[in-house]
């Protein structure tokens, strides 16, 4: 695991192991310590996501929600897909089952911050080219690994029923990312950590994706779209939560109910409950 990840996802393994062996944050630094760990132990290496195995297994979250949108609405069509993208394995499971329904296009969501939109940015290289190391201290911090050549290799495919498999990736900015995931926690009740809403964030906040999805509305004569979203990762604390939502600039210390601030009026708690 990279030094820098989050104490809680370090805890949370080690409650399964004690064998956890740390790294350098790029995936050079990862991948030369799994290569001295196999030479050391005999160990197998199951990769995160560039492997066919693991994108069709991920890709199985995305069957069940075509399987459940389509009961709960009568066989109608979800006309936009997002799911994050850091190595690809779940998006690209996801744009395989999609591969076949021409009608539903799919789309990555990256955060912006110091090049995490690795994705964003090598499919829109003229030609494409995929970047292979990343270094970026985005609060996405489950999708600070770059692109998997697998994977890669999917999202610039089509076919003649589908041309392209992957219609697009977007970004957000760490700003979005957590008015995003604030949505979630307040109005949705729903744990989750900054990795998992970016789609939600590229959704509500990104103007090219707001504009491609007005423009085809209109063309198809339609008010609105059904949009599925995917979240996927739910590792975060109480604490690293206060930590991207803490105090605002100038903010008081939170008083009782009926305690009189000091600007003289009754401040109400702000409380859990």
């Amino acid at each position: 695991m990279p030094t820098i990840s989050t104490p809680s996802k370090i805890a949370g393994t080690q409650v399964y192991t004690d064998k956890v062996y740390f790294s350098g944050s790029t995936s050079q630094e990862r991948e030369q310590v799994v290569k001295e760990v196999i030479e050391k132990t005999g160990a197998i290496l199951v990769p995160p996501y560039d492997h066919p195995d693991i994108m069709l297994g991920q890709g199985t979250a995305a069957l069940e929600m075509d399987q459940q949108y389509r009961k709960q609405r009568n066989g109608a069509t979800m006309r936009a897909v997002l799911a994050p993208l850091g190595g690809g394995g779940l998006l690209s499971g996801t744009t395989i089952y999609f591969s076949d329904k021409p009608d539903t296009h799919v789309f990555g969501a990256e955060p912006s911050f110091e090049g995490g939109n690795d994705g964003q940015q090598g499919l829109s290289a003229n030609p494409p080219k995929r970047i292979e190391s990343v270094k970026t201290l985005t609060i996405a911090d489950g999708l600070r690994t770059p692109l998997g050549e697998i994977p890669w290799k999917i999202f610039t495919s089509g076919s003649e029923r589908k041309p392209r498999y992957l219609e697009g990736v977007h970004s957000v900015t760490e700003d979005q990312i957590k008015a995003a995931m604030r949505l979630v926690l307040e109005r949705m009740k729903v744990f989750v950590e900054p990795s998992a809403v970016v789609g939600l964030a590229v959704v509500l906040h990104d103007e090219t994706f707001r504009t491609w999805a007005r423009e085809c509305q209109e063309k198809e004569g339609v008010d609105s779209w059904d949009v599925g979203i995917i979240f996927s990762g739910g590792n975060t604390t109480i604490e690293a939560i206060v930590g991207l939502f803490g105090k605002k600039e100038g903010e008081v210390e939170k008083r009782a109910e009926s305690k009189v601030g000091s600007d003289g009026k009754a401040v109400a708690e702000n409380v859990a409950g």
